[in-house]
């Protein structure tokens, strides 16, 4: 922390002190104005704030000694060591604030004429009185000016450790994110590279198309490496690269059709969500079957949710099996969504009205 900061902070700290202990004095001498004004005997203002104020200010004057006491000898366990070094320390304090009182007291008075040098040394006679009856109150003094720095530095310190806590909560949900957002790696890129091997010997342009568009996927994957969420319009493009690949293993049984609200184009989503949706459509609903089939996309925004489906005309889910075995793309996605949004999503798959599956996908709708 540079020197001008700390400069700074300490005339902050000052300030405050010193607006604290004012509010006080002026409080309280306008209560004794109004207390003499009720019994007929109205009070001078200037004597009046010479004495609450100076008797205040001895208080301020003393603040920063009684909070540096407070850090150096904590009231915590073991309670032993701090409560006897306050008790102490409150019965040294207050005989010094009576006399830092009364000195800027009578200095105050001299200074505005009202009094001699005559008659303050008349009354510095009943001085060891007034220190010895002023030390009571100053010691109850003492100990709430102590209670009040324990509260605020609880108050500080358990926020610190709410804030601290938010944090490693945040650094790990970003830990588990990218963990799972890095096992969608190897995993796609596997099953490409499978994809490309059984076309090698087979139809080597297409294996060579594949691994073009595969080398423009990985470099749209690393520009995006840091990213948890992106918008749906580069999701979608990212989508395309990935259905190049598929359209080269396919060319004549994959038919995609993208119905796309422009509205939600800026929506945010999550990184690679829409490819492993995708891709376990072609796998379930198109690979296994001789004929063509269809993939479609749906994205739409509804009051404030965005809306996305990925059908195929496939087999869908069979009756004697009512949920869907997930692979780690599958499972990857449900636990991104999980870690991003909590409850505030809904990810499900269902038969499709008229056949095949459907995967039904709610975000809240964030630009």
């Amino acid at each position: 922390m540079s020197t001008t900061t700390l400069t700074q902070r300490r005339w902050v700290r000052w300030g405050l002190i010193f607006g604290f202990w004012t509010g006080l004095g002026l409080f309280f001498a306008i209560e004794m104005i109004i207390s003499y004004s009720n019994q007929g005997d109205p009070p001078r203002w200037t004597p009046v704030l010479v004495y609450q104020m100076s008797q205040w200010y001895a208080w301020g004057l003393l603040t920063p000694l009684i909070l540096g006491l407070a850090r150096r000898y904590r009231i915590e366990k073991p309670w032993r060591r701090g409560v006897a070094a306050h008790l102490i320390a409150g019965v040294l304090v207050a005989p010094v604030q009576v006399v830092l009182a009364l000195a800027l007291r009578y200095g105050a008075f001299l200074l505005l004429g009202t009094v001699t040098l005559e008659q303050v040394a008349g009354q510095l006679g009943n001085a060891p009185l007034q220190i010895l009856t002023g030390s009571f109150d100053g010691f109850i003094t003492y100990w709430i000016i102590l209670g009040i720095e324990h509260t605020f530095d609880y108050y500080r310190k358990n926020r610190e450790r709410e804030l601290h806590t938010s944090q490693l909560e945040g650094q790990l949900a970003q830990a588990q994110l990218k963990a799972l957002k890095m096992q969608l790696h190897p995993h796609f890129l596997f099953n490409t590279l499978h994809s490309i091997s059984a076309l090698v010997h087979a139809d080597p342009e297409a294996a060579e198309r594949m691994i073009a568009r595969l080398s423009d996927l990985l470099r749209l994957t690393l520009d995006n490496e840091g990213t948890q969420e992106v918008s749906l319009k580069q999701e979608l493009a990212f989508l395309e690269q990935y259905l190049e690949i598929e359209r080269t293993r396919f060319p004549d049984r994959l038919s995609v059709e993208m119905d796309i609200d422009p509205a939600a184009l800026d929506a945010c989503v999550p990184n690679l969500i829409l490819q492993p949706l995708v891709e376990n459509a072609i796998r379930h609903g198109i690979a296994p079957r001789p004929e063509a089939g269809f993939v479609r996309i749906h994205a739409a925004r509804e009051n404030g949710v965005l809306r996305l489906q990925v059908r195929d005309d496939g087999p869908g889910l069979t009756n004697d099996h009512k949920g869907l075995r997930e692979g780690v793309g599958l499972a990857n996605t449900r636990q991104r969504l999980t870690q991003l949004y909590g409850p505030d999503h809904r990810f499900e798959f269902a038969n499709a009205p008229d056949g095949g599956l459907e995967v039904n996908l709610e975000l809240p709708f964030r630009v």
